[in-house]
């Protein structure tokens, strides 16, 4: 379970900041605002968790009004986003998006 009141902002790396612009176009604050959207939904990832760094998968509607799919992890007080994309076909019809 996740503390959200101890969060106090977000971290990235920074190549992987550049992956997800450079590959999917989306910036580091499109991303971020995914865990403020109204149908944000976290699920654990368990296959890509370690005993010592769990990770999950965020789905929400953008800023941008883009449906995203952003993995992250907690390093305490941070959010430490791994990965963002647009949410993929499958992910669209399991959560309720509209398809493309």
């Amino acid at each position: 379970m996740i503390d959200w009141a101890t969060i106090t902002g977000f971290q990235w790396d920074g190549v992987n900041a550049t992956k997800s612009h450079d590959k999917h176009g989306i910036g580091c604050p499109e991303a971020e605002s995914v865990f403020f959207a109204p149908d944000l939904r976290i699920l654990a990832d368990p296959q890509h968790s370690t005993p010592d760094e769990p990770r999950w998968h965020a789905f929400g509607t953008s800023a941008a009004a883009r449906p995203l799919s952003v993995t992250f992890t907690i390093r305490r007080p941070l959010l430490r986003i791994i990965s963002a994309r647009p949410i993929n076909s499958r992910e669209r019809k399991s959560y309720g998006y509209p398809q493309n």
